[in-house]
């Protein structure tokens, strides 16, 4: 089965997990900007975590189905539709042979991630199907989507999962199937207005002034337009070092928070470098990295102090309710 790809969209690429123990050979690891969404709409259709979803940012494409699949669209609202149909997020979603689903007007968020039952069948390259742009390998041939590829889709039997969803777009008028009464999703993470990021105090944390500490707990921020996948450049109080200081390169995470010399912070997101030399005065939590992949150039954050122990729990409570969710959807393929 194949998905052709009638328009490409702004930037949708192929991302998993990302390509986990290569970075001391100097290769990124990349994956979904946003976890959350990502795990979701696997789990929504029956696929494992690890499977790689299609990544839309901001204008979605428009793709024709070959044929019958079992999809589900989580994370920024884009408007999905077939035809003059609203196509429902956070649930299983039955779309018929030959249908066509486009992207329409964003109404939140950012970056919206669609799962295939079965997978996207592209090679994987360092043991993952993500998409590095910059380096040109992983995905759909190292790049974005493109008028007129073909996706193929790994094999499997979409009227075994959820045989009610068959039934009903074979009775019914519409172009898809959902269920009548769909899973219960999960609480996505969210921050207040402006929007709330947890971090936790860097490498460098004492290197920075006391008025830089204090800024960047109690100060707004603005997302530059200058972002990417790469890092998302903040606008705000600058932030400033106590002495000037000369470091080695050290590693980076996702969520790492340098402070280059101009004061501004960055956050390193999925497709961050390596290593880097700039003071780290902080890092965000794990389980706010999807609240930062979801925002719009110019959106309002401001970041608040935890504890590492602090962090850790809030990893392991997100962990608990996607295994919740999961029970809960096996319980509605059981049944």
């Amino acid at each position: 089965m194949n998905v052709d790809v009638i328009k490409p969209g702004v930037l949708s690429t192929l991302q998993d997990l990302g390509r986990v123990g290569f970075q001391r050979f100097g290769v990124p690891v990349c994956g979904v900007m946003d976890e959350w969404s990502h795990r979701i709409a696997n789990l929504l259709v029956g696929n494992p975590a690890h499977e790689a979803t299609l990544e839309v940012t901001l204008m979605g494409p428009s793709l024709r189905f070959t044929e019958a699949a079992l999809i589900a669209i989580t994370g920024a609202s884009l408007s999905p539709r077939i035809g003059e149909h609203a196509v429902p997020q956070g649930t299983p979603v039955l779309v018929g042979a030959g249908s066509q689903l486009d992207f329409g007007r964003r109404v939140a968020g950012m970056r919206a991630y669609l799962a295939v039952r079965g997978g996207f069948a592209v090679p994987s390259v360092m043991n993952s199907r993500s998409t590095y742009v910059r380096g040109a390998f992983g995905g759909f041939d190292g790049r974005a989507l493109r008028k007129g590829d073909a996706l193929v889709i790994g094999a499997s039997d979409v009227e075994d999962p959820l045989m009610q969803l068959a039934a009903k777009l074979r009775a019914g008028t519409l172009p898809f199937a959902t269920l009548d009464d769909p899973p219960e999703l999960p609480p996505a993470p969210s921050g207040s207005l402006p929007t709330t990021v947890r971090v936790m105090a860097g490498q460098q944390w004492d290197a920075f002034t006391p008025q830089a500490r204090q800024a960047l707990c109690e100060a707004e921020f603005r997302l530059s337009p200058q972002s990417d996948r790469m890092g998302f450049r903040f606008e705000g109080p600058k932030l400033a070092l106590t002495e000037p200081l000369e470091m080695i390169s050290e590693a980076v995470a996702f969520g790492t928070i340098q402070v280059p010399p101009d004061g501004n912070p960055i956050v390193l997101m999925a497709d961050r470098q390596t290593t880097g030399g700039y003071p780290k005065i902080a890092s965000v939590a794990s389980v706010d990295l999807p609240i930062l992949a979801q925002m719009t150039p110019q959106q309002a954050l401001r970041f608040t102090l935890i504890s590492l122990e602090d962090a850790q729990q809030l990893y392991l409570a997100r962990e608990r309710a996607l295994a919740g969710f999961a029970k809960q959807v096996e319980a509605l393929r059981r049944s």
